[in-house]
C-alpha cells in the first residue's frame, strides 16, 4: 500500500487511473482511524476500482485552537490499520502547505443556510473550513464517489451542497453511523475520554433512542425538553444542544408534518471532549 504526501504524486496516479477508466473512490478523514472509518473504506472498495483514503487534520475547521492541538494523530497506526484492505488503496497524508499553498485560510461559502444551524451556530466558521478543504481535496483527488458517515449528518448535507454549487461531478455516498456495542457513536475523539467518561458516554445514544419513542405523539419542543431534563441527571455529561430538524433542510421542527423526515441532533461535553450524535425519528 502506497502513502503519498505530495500533491503531484497523487495527481499523477489519479490521472493514470482516469486514463484507464477506473472508478475512483475517496474517503476523507482526519486520521485516528477506527471501525467507523473501516466501514467507509469497505463501502468504497465495494463500489470503486481504486480508493484514496485521505488523512489530514484540517486546521481551518477548528474554531478552538486547543481542540486542534489535542486532536489525536497517529499516522503510523493509521497506515497499519489500512494495510489489510489491500493494494487497491492509496493513503494521501499531505501537509497543510500541500493542500493550501502558502495561505492556510478559509474561503466563505453560502450553503443556503445549512451552515448557520447546530454545529455552525456553536462552532463559527467551521463549515467554511470544511468547504474550503474539501474543495481543494476534491480538485486534487478528482474522485467519482466520496464517502461520508452520517454521524456528521449536517456536514454530509453541507458536502452535498458544496458539490452542487461548485458543479462537481462527484457522487456523495452517505454511510450509516457505526456504533460500539453499548451504542456510543464511534469517533476519533472517543480516545480522549477518561474511563469514567467512556462509561457514561453511551447515555447519549440511549437518550436519543428513548426520545425517538416519544415521536410523533409529542411535539418537538416537548421531546427536546425531555432530553434536557434527562441530561440534568448526569454528573459527567453536559448537554450543549438538542435539536429536532427536517433532514433535508435542517430547519428546526416546530411540529411534525406528513411526508417529512425528521432527525434528532445532539452535542454533549464529556469533560473537555465534545461528542455529537444524531438519530432519525421516522
Amino acid at each position: 500500500m502506497q502513502v503519498f504526501t505530495k500533491r503531484h504524486q497523487l495527481e499523477s496516479q489519479v490521472a493514470n487511473w482516469h486514463k484507464n477508466n477506473l472508478k475512483i473512490g475517496y474517503v476523507p478523514t482526519m486520521g485516528a482511524l477506527h471501525a467507523g472509518h473501516a466501514s467507509l473504506v469497505e463501502q468504497a472498495i465495494a463500489q470503486c476500482d481504486r480508493v484514496v483514503v485521505g488523512i489530514f487534520v484540517n486546521p481551518t475547521q477548528f474554531n478552538n485552537q486547543e481542540d486542534l492541538e489535542k486532536y489525536p494523530r497517529d499516522i503510523e497506526g493509521d497506515v497499519d490499520f489500512l494495510k489489510p484492505f489491500g493494494e487497491s488503496i492509496i493513503v494521501f497524508n499531505p501537509s497543510a502547505r500541500e493542500v493550501y499553498g502558502n495561505h492556510v485560510k478559509s474561503m466563505h461559502f453560502d450553503f443556503a443556510g445549512l451552515e448557520d444551524k447546530m454545529e455552525g451556530k456553536f462552532r463559527p466558521g467551521h463549515f467554511d473550513g470544511v468547504g474550503t478543504v474539501l474543495k481543494h481535496l476534491f480538485e486534487i483527488v478528482r474522485p467519482d464517489k466520496a464517502f461520508f458517515g452520517e454521524k456528521d449528518f449536517q456536514q454530509l448535507q453541507i458536502v452535498k451542497k458544496l458539490v452542487e454549487i461548485e458543479n462537481l461531478d462527484i457522487d456523495i455516498v452517505p454511510c450509516p453511523i457505526s456504533r460500539a456495542d453499548d451504542g456510543l457513536a464511534l469517533s476519533s475523539r472517543n480516545k480522549r475520554l477518561t474511563e469514567q467518561e467512556r462509561t457514561e458516554a453511551p447515555f447519549i445514544f440511549k437518550t436519543l433512542a428513548e426520545a425517538k419513542k416519544l415521536y410523533p405523539a409529542n411535539a418537538p419542543t416537548a421531546i427536546k425538553q425531555w432530553v434536557e431534563q434527562e441530561f440534568e441527571k448526569s454528573k459527567i455529561l453536559q448537554l450543549e444542544y438538542i435539536e429536532i430538524a427536517d433532514e433535508d433542510t435542517l430547519e428546526t421542527a416546530t411540529s411534525f408534518e406528513e411526508n417529512h423526515t425528521y432527525r434528532a441532533f445532539i452535542a454533549v461535553f464529556a469533560g473537555d471532549v465534545r461528542l455529537i450524535d444524531n438519530l432519525r425519528l421516522n
